[in-house]
């Protein structure tokens, strides 16, 4: 709206002026070029996070195949650090095979 056209300083009453139509708009850029400006930075913080993430879990998977490789991934240093011991994982596999849960469900059916 270029409200100046009809006069470059318009009173409307009650307060309705340019002056503070001006400074109304004025006021809501300021808060729009602060809001962008935190997006910005929020945007720029995830990124960096999720650089710092990746590489904290890669660091952290070479330090449990560090700790297997010293203690062995049977050791309950390897267990500490946060690895399944290949005991664990080898009877957990071989109670799913000897006690098999799979039950065939009994469906009503319509007579």
């Amino acid at each position: 709206m270029n409200l100046q056209v009809i006069h470059p300083n318009l009173d409307l009453g009650n307060g309705l002026t340019m002056k503070t139509y001006q400074a109304a708009i004025d006021t809501h850029q300021a808060n729009l070029d602060n809001y962008n400006r935190a997006i910005s930075t929020i945007t720029e913080l995830a990124l960096s996070f999720e650089e710092s993430d990746k590489m904290l879990r890669d660091i952290n998977e070479r330090m449990l195949l560090g700790v297997g490789a010293v203690y062995g991934k049977d050791s309950k240093e390897y267990g500490t650090a946060g690895g399944k011991r290949k005991s664990e994982v080898v009877q957990a596999r071989s109670r799913a095979r000897s006690n098999p849960t799979a039950q065939k469900s009994t469906v009503p059916t319509k007579a």
